[in-house]
């Protein structure tokens, strides 16, 4: 079966399942998107790399990372490979000393992983045809201006409109040293409003 590239095109809150997200991918150029059920932690470990925030304290993708970089292991790749009752299967593609190993991992941890190694993210045209759904935006990587943004959740969000720029960026920053990234991305989002 031949791969097919996919992109992180952002996250949301997922309004199916309470306390979870959507993690959406994409294939450049096209419209169709694979939507990713996926828990807060691994949500907070991808928007933290998204965002290049730092953590007071390593999470636990910063653990692997590290850990593994020390004993010369890489991830090359990782590739959602199996789709079955609901659920998306993934491997790590991972090299050391010239030895190819496959791990296998859930798709969440496989995609914080794969921002930390900055290696691509695959899956299987049939994959997409399967769990994929077509949207009527932009195709991925048509919009010059588009980035990959984290949408939050209108009715949770908290309004820094009454903030000077500044205070923001002080709370931006005792959010994430408080390890509180939810807020954090909401505070990032209305300096980003403000800058454009």
């Amino acid at each position: 079966m031949e791969k097919v590239k996919l992109e992180i095109v952002g996250m949301s809150y997922s309004r199916s399942q309470s306390g979870a997200y959507a993690l959406i991918l994409g294939i450049s150029g096209q419209k169709k998107r694979l939507p990713i059920i996926i828990g807060s932690s691994e949500a907070q470990a991808i928007a933290i790399e998204l965002e290049n925030m730092k953590p007071s304290r390593p999470l636990t993708h910063d653990l692997f990372h590290s850990f593994a970089t020390n004993f010369n292991i890489h991830i090359t790749e990782v590739i959602i490979n199996k789709f079955e009752e609901g659920i998306f299967f993934s491997k790590l593609i991972c090299v050391h000393n010239g030895k190819v190993s496959e791990i296998d991992s859930r798709t969440s941890d496989a995609v914080a992983l794969a921002l930390r190694f900055s290696c691509p993210i695959y899956s299987y045209q049939s994959i997409l045809d399967d769990a994929g759904i077509m949207l009527e935006d932009e195709p991925l990587g048509e919009d010059p201006e588009a980035s990959t943004d984290i949408i939050t959740e209108e009715e949770n969000s908290d309004d820094y409109s009454d903030y000077l720029l500044e205070e923001l960026g002080e709370m931006l920053k005792k959010s994430i040293d408080n390890e509180n990234y939810e807020d954090a991305s909401r505070i990032r989002d209305e300096i980003k409003r403000r800058k454009k």
